[in-house]
């Protein structure tokens, strides 16, 4: 017996796509955690080689679904082809990263501290330390990203790299999509006779599917990319249980944006066109879209502010993921607008034809009606942005000092002007402590999937902030580190022998 079904849905025509997919009940939930644990031991002490070979094999399934998959994509997200097609290279790419992440070894965090046993008043004992996994992971996929944060995305990616088997909620907008990216991996993991719990996915609606995972004692820890409140109460979820898990949730952003004087005076109407295309880039419903624009008063602010408005103006409506995300965007942005000292100042065109369409907004307000209204700064999942007039420095400093934690923060500055620089200088030791990436001259929109990027932040951008849920380091979600103190070399862990990859000669 399963506990109903569910369709996807196509968002831009409101059409009901086949097939339907079983919503997982208890018993199935149970099944899937009871052997993610039976397949721990085995899956874990797997050789390096095997499981890089083994998310090689996962992104070469993928790539082999070819137009079946990138139409499946657009029938249940609506994204145009060419997004498709890039976010489908990225999920491969990061398991491909992974998979050499898992060769090189560095992430097992070998350290080796020989004996002293002449060292006085006291000896030194042989201590060796290593990395290990924390157990089978629930990994929730995230709306917005239906291939890099999904099935296959970096939270699957990044706990297979650390030999944590996976069970995986699928988002219930895309269950088609799920369902053929899941069986790529079910594939790979047969390939390469790997126990069948090392992944598994399940699809539900609700909260239900939701809380049974986090609280199954099975599971050890959970990565998490959607809502704020859905990311608190899952972290509410896993602290309640009798041993608390951590949860890698990344949940709300606005991404703030700051223009220097410099900047403004010499190509502000050039950013308000370049700030537009960031803020609709996927109709707004991407974590890092950038919600807040913050401008000092100066020479080149208006010519932002009417570029920006004409481009949002002429901006058009854009399939949205789902008809609950449309609706909340809806009201976010009616709630802003009807805001006592805030300007609606354009709104893109209506798309009739479109059937969850949202359409761009953009609000201007002043510092002072800012920091009154401490709500301006939630979130508004979608192509909405606020930009707020900042009167000088000391309005910008309380501004800063108000923010919520963020993903990002970026800074727009005049490469030659001695002002600008002095004001960034002043601000990074502030935005360093606010974002979890600070970009200078460019746009939020577009992360690198690379050793060096970071994409977390303080709460509420992520209930984590020390860690990452992309780039090389998001594997470290998934240890803890191990010492091994007077153990004998026989009884050592391969990694931590004499003369092992990665350990003193």
């Amino acid at each position: 017996m399963t506990a109903g079904e569910l369709r996807g849905v196509d968002p831009r025509t409101g059409e009901r796509l086949e097939p339907a997919y079983p919503v997982a009940d208890r018993d199935e939930i149970d099944r899937a955690c009871a052997l993610a644990w039976d397949a721990f031991g085995t899956y874990r002490a797997t050789g390096l080689k095997v499981r890089a070979a083994f998310l090689d094999t996962i992104a070469d399934r993928i790539e082999a679904l070819g137009d079946t998959l990138v139409d499946r994509v657009m029938a249940e997200t609506g994204l145009p082809r060419a997004r498709v097609e890039g976010e489908r290279a990225r999920t491969t790419g990061q398991l491909r990263l992974f998979a050499s992440v898992v060769r090189d070894g560095a992430w097992l965090g070998v350290r080796i501290d020989p004996a002293l046993p002449d060292r006085t008043p006291l000896p030194r004992p042989d201590l060796r330390q290593r990395r290990v996994p924390l157990g089978p992971v629930a990994v929730f996929a995230a709306s917005n990203f239906p291939l890099a944060f999904s099935v296959a995305g970096g939270d699957t990616a990044s706990a297979l790299a650390a030999g944590a088997p996976v069970v995986v909620k699928a988002h219930p907008a895309h269950p088609g999509t799920s369902e053929l990216v899941g069986q790529a991996v079910r594939e790979a993991v047969a390939e390469h006779g790997l126990p069948e719990g090392t992944f598994a996915v399940l699809h539900g609606h609700g909260h239900d599917l939701g809380t049974r995972l986090v609280t199954d004692p099975r599971i050890r820890a959970v990565g998490f990319t959607g809502s704020r409140g859905g990311g608190l109460s899952l972290v509410a979820a896993a602290a309640a249980r009798p041993v608390p898990i951590p949860v890698y949730a990344e949940m709300s952003s606005v991404n703030p944006v700051f223009l220097l004087p410099g900047a403004l005076r010499d190509k502000g109407a050039e950013l308000g066109e370049a700030f537009t295309a960031s803020l609709t880039t996927g109709a707004g419903q991407l974590c890092t879209s950038p919600g807040l624009v913050f401008a000092l008063e100066g020479d080149g602010l208006d010519a932002f502010v009417d570029a920006a408005s004409t481009a949002v103006g002429a901006a058009p409506a854009a399939p949205m993921l789902t008809t609950g995300i449309r609706d909340a965007y809806d009201a976010g942005a009616v709630r802003t607008a009807s805001t006592p000292g805030v300007t609606t100042l354009a709104q893109g065109p209506e798309d009739p034809g479109i059937a969850v369409a949202g359409q761009p907004r953009l609000f201007l307000t002043d510092d002072e009606t800012f920091l009154t209204h401490s709500f301006l700064q939630d979130e508004v999942f979608g192509a909405a942005s606020l930009i707020v007039r900042v009167r000088d420095r000391d309005r910008l400093d309380a501004i800063v000092q108000s923010l919520e934690g963020q993903l990002t923060a970026t800074l727009h500055l005049a490469p030659d002007d001695a002002g600008d620089h002095a004001l960034a200088a002043g601000l990074l030791p502030e935005l360093e402590l606010l974002a979890g990436r600070v970009i200078v001259n460019g746009w939020p929109t577009g992360v690198e999937v690379s050793g060096a990027m970071v994409h977390g932040g303080p709460f509420p951008a992520t209930s984590a902030p020390a860690t990452t849920s992309v780039g090389t380091r998001a594997i470290e979600r998934f240890l803890r580190p191990v010492a091994y103190q007077n153990v004998p070399a026989a009884l050592l862990p391969e990694d931590l022998r004499d003369g092992a990859a990665g350990s003193p000669a």
